[in-house]
């Protein structure tokens, strides 16, 4: 039967008393603990002290009663932290920075872990249709929960909270959250051992969803205490005896009664009635060894006779959630039928606490577990994603989405990486970092070497073996020589290739430094002293930037005249050309220096905005065309005809639209175009033109927007919402075509 505690540390006013709450939790721990609790309750009084949550307490009330529950579970002092501040995260505004500030950085990882959890409530909300945010926050929380355990037990505490003050929600929604609680999370306390918040899981929604029947089981087990107990009392006795005869020495024997639920799910899998159960009540037997386990059983054996169908030897064999015990029903005094359960210590604290009796958690090692318990811990969370599937066709196809196109392994370090099914360890190394796959030679799957093309499977511990310089191979971009999965690990290689034209633009870069400096008459200088200045390494980085266009002629100019003590160089001026064209009037929002009103264009190359730096390029009958600063085109001009190019700026007042070429790479998916052309939509971009690419790899999307910007900062702001969108890999602006 469920009980509520009593909340000792509430005074008459119904304030909180913090010192007495503390001093009632500190009673078996560490006493360097209580300052961490109480620094977290502070955060908490301050950030939601007059916010209150759906059960009706404050923030703060909710958050102890949450840390009551994990102290019973003997978790850490960093769950219990992130308990008492969960809910003023929720409903008040604290946020992560603040608790990493004040409480520690762990804390504020596992409350965010415990939040990524609420994408557990998508899988019961009949709504699970190909949604590809949905499945990564399912994804999320799946590798939260992987990664550190304890975000698990405190979802799993804040539900059973919620279910305590049920009384005050409304009956729609609390029977919502008693269904969720036990069609998803009961069974996840069960998948990971946890008996203790299993038993009450099942029992608070029980009575929620089956009130009457709950109510008449309770009333039945009542009234008929009173024999009970003493009955048990008997049982107890009589078994006492008989492991003092046996010589099992240290062994403890308690009664107990089965919980609500469990009494329910009996009556029903049978098809009887409540006094058709005979073994409502049960003895357990705890034993220092597995020895004196046995040699109890044999004992009660040969007490009374047993029945040999309800005999199961989970010692010998154990549940699949690590569950070891013997079980067995036998006929006592009166002919009753009585369960007797026998285990060691050690097996009832893990039966009862699940995880938490061997994830043995010290200050600041949460997320170093072991590789095998990670492994494990995965296996009993895929289980229990696969049994929540099998009762559920919306449930499967939800599994399908999270699992059936993912794997998900680990670093040798222990933490999990997920990854699309049919990835190898080359797209491991360059999702772990592009120097670890650039410099990748071999791998290891479990210790032992594998090709690089090995596909990689949902458990494995992937070690890649690296050489001392990077040196990819172009057979990696091969898609039918199976080294890449990836995008992302496509598009590395890509980036790394193209960065090899260094030794190009070095020379490139040298011919026009020297060519430039032969025309305003100046002596070279000594570069290797004039790169630092420009925030360049040495000479041949500050040449290949010049080259490469990443840095302008006049800021390498501007100091070698300084330094041969050149006052004033003639500039190239505006040529007659201009001149007469300057008539005609401007068309853009560019103001060119010394000269009003000249006709103006913008390049259709690079598409500037306002906000790019510009440069001016003089023309012969059409104005001054107005390109990026760092267009290709214009490198060229400036080798060709630098006295063409001209300084020009954008003016004060803009008015006008100008239009930009964008390049989205994304997986392709259907409705990809649609939420494309709704995000552009609702920021009231003005769309001329949209083109598709075909892509070697069916799974691949490549798209060309062209839309009318005002201003860099929007551009800024409409590319980083692109990016958002699901499936869209990387977000581009084509300066030049």
């Amino acid at each position: 039967m469920v009980k509520l505690k009593e909340a000792e540390h509430m005074q008459a006013d119904g304030t909180i008393d913090l010192d007495a709450w503390i001093s009632h939790i500190m009673q078996h721990r560490n006493p360097s603990d209580a300052k961490a609790f109480r620094n977290a309750c502070t955060l908490s009084q301050l950030a939601g002290g007059d916010e209150y949550t759906l059960s009706g307490e404050t923030c703060l009330q909710q958050g102890l009663h949450m840390a009551e529950i994990l102290v019973d579970l003997n978790m850490d002092v960093e769950s219990i932290s992130a308990a008492i501040l969960y809910h003023s995260v929720q409903y008040a505004e604290l946020n992560y920075e603040d608790i990493a500030e004040h409480v520690g950085q762990r804390v504020a990882d596992l409350v965010e872990g415990v939040e990524q959890m609420q994408a557990i409530s998508t899988l019961h909300s009949g709504d699970i249709r190909p949604n590809k945010l949905k499945t990564d926050n399912l994804r999320k929380m799946l590798l939260a929960m992987i990664d550190d355990v304890r975000v698990v037990f405190i979802k799993l505490a804040e539900r059973a909270c919620l279910l305590r003050f049920a009384k005050n929600l409304p009956k729609s929604q609390a029977k919502l959250i008693a269904d969720e609680v036990t069609e998803i999370y009961a069974p996840l306390a069960n998948r990971l051992g946890i008996g203790q918040l299993k038993w009450e899981l099942e029992d608070l929604a029980f009575r929620i969803l089956h009130p009457d029947t709950y109510k008449e089981i309770a009333s039945q087990l009542d009234s008929k205490r009173i024999d009970r107990e003493k009955y048990v009392k008997a049982m107890v006795e009589k078994l006492e005896h008989l492991t003092h005869d046996m010589d099992v020495k240290g062994a403890i024997v308690t009664g107990r009664v089965k919980h609500i639920f469990s009494i329910y799910r009996k009556m029903q899998r049978k098809n009887v009635d409540f006094d058709q159960i005979f073994d409502v009540t049960a003895v357990r037997v705890l034993c220092d060894d597995i020895e004196g386990c046995y040699k109890v059983l044999s004992a009660v054996h040969s007490a009374w006779d047993h029945h040999p169908e309800e005999f199961d030897d989970y010692i010998n064999s154990p549940k699949p959630n690590g569950y070891q015990s013997i079980h067995t029903a036998v006929v006592g005094p009166e002919d009753k039928n009585v369960e007797v359960q026998i285990r060691t210590f050690q097996m009832h604290e893990e039966s009862e606490l699940g995880v938490a009796a061997h994830w043995k958690y010290k200050e600041g090692a949460g997320t170093g577990a072991d590789y095998e318990d990670k492994i494990a811990l995965l296996r009993q969370v895929l289980d229990w994603q696969e049994e929540l599937s099998e009762s559920d066709e919306t449930l499967q196809q939800a599994h399908k989405q999270i699992f059936s196109d993912r794997i998900y392994v680990f670093t040798p370090n222990g933490d999990i990486m997920d990854l699309p099914t049919g990835s190898t360890p080359l797209d491991f190394a360059y999702h772990v970092h592009s120097e670890v796959g650039n410099r990748c030679r071999g791998a290891k799957a479990n210790g032992h070497i594998v090709p690089l093309t090995y596909q990689l499977q949902t458990g494995e511990r992937v070690e890649i073996l690296t050489a001392k310089q990077p040196s990819p191979s172009r057979d990696w971009l091969n898609p039918h020589s199976g080294y890449l999965k990836t995008s992302r690990a496509k598009a590395k290689v890509h980036h790394w290739f193209k960065q090899q034209d260094h030794d190009r633009n070095l020379s490139e870069g040298q011919h026009a430094l020297d060519r430039e400096l032969k025309r305003l008459n100046l002596k070279p200088v000594n570069y290797d002293k004039l790169a630092p200045q420009l925030n360049y390494k040495n000479r041949d980085d500050l040449l290949a930037a010049l080259g490469g266009g990443d840095i302008r002629m006049a800021q390498i100019i501007n100091p070698i005249q300084a330094l041969q003590n050149v006052t004033e160089v003639e500039k190239p001026t505006i040529s007659a050309v201009a001149k007469k064209i300057a008539a005609k009037g401007g068309s853009t929002d560019v103001t060119i220096q010394g000269v009003d009103n000249l006709l103006t264009s913008i390049a259709r190359c690079c598409k500037p905005v306002p906000g790019d730096a510009i440069i001016g390029f003089i023309t012969t009958g059409r104005g001054v065309t107005i390109h990026h600063e760092n267009c290709n085109n214009v490198k060229q001009i400036r080798k060709e005809t630098p006295d063409r190019v001209i300084d020009v700026s954008w003016g004060d007042n803009l008015k006008q639209a100008y239009p930009v070429d964008i390049y989205i790479y994304a997986e392709d998916r259907p409705g990809l175009l649609k939420d494309i052309s709704l995000l552009l939509l609702a920021e009231k971009m003005n769309i001329l033109g949209l083109q598709t690419t075909p892509s070697k790899a069916e799974e691949d999307a490549f798209v060309t927007l062209t839309v009318e910007i005002t201003s860099l900062t929007t551009l800024k702001k409409i590319l980083e919402r692109l990016k958002q969108l699901p499936s869209v890999n990387d977000v581009l602006r084509q300066r030049t075509k």
